[in-house]
């Protein structure tokens, strides 16, 4: 069970602090049940409220430091996701958002830089679909990193890249 203060990894809505673990007095909501009062980092204004039991919606503590570090080592041997059929590549987008791993994320990632490349190398744009994956992708790895690092989000896909660079 995650504790108040801690930061979480809540499904698509990314990075959450816990601000509150306890039941909830509304109608409807069953009592005695425990709930995680979640506040989104980067949506201001929001709140989540979800049952700590809740096992539709991928709920993991957020990455340390070293493991943060570690992943960004591990990087250049993330193989990308390579599906030329349109739907299945859609559908395998969704899939790998849903699991919020960092790999899974990675994967995302690596294989639209690459498609854009490939695109705009013959005169094309990526797809917007490419493009709001893409853009998903980018937010919850940067999101997760950049708190795990103690940095700023806009900070870190040049902090990756660096990385990268220096490790290969």
């Amino acid at each position: 069970m995650f504790q108040v203060g801690d930061y979480i990894v809540y499904g698509s809505s990314g990075v959450c602090e816990v601000k509150n673990v306890g039941t909830m007095d509304m109608s409807g909501i069953a009592k005695g049940r425990l709930y995680y009062t979640l506040l989104p980092v980067y949506s201001n204004g929001s709140t989540i409220y979800t049952p700590v039991d809740n096992e539709k919606i991928v709920m993991r503590k957020i990455l340390t430091k070293e493991e943060a570090m570690e992943r960004i080592r591990q990087i250049p041997e993330i193989e990308p996701l390579w599906i030329a059929d349109e739907k299945k590549r859609e559908e395998s987008y969704k899939e790998a958002m849903k699991t919020c791993s960092f790999e899974n994320l990675i994967k995302i990632i690596k294989t639209l830089y690459l498609r854009r490349q490939s695109r705009l190398a013959g005169g094309k744009k990526l797809a917007t679909i490419d493009e709001r994956y893409l853009k998903m992708a980018e937010d919850g790895l940067y999101g997760e990193l950049a708190i795990s690092l103690d940095m700023k989000k806009e900070e870190m896909e040049a902090f990756i890249t660096k990385q990268v660079e220096q490790t290969s």
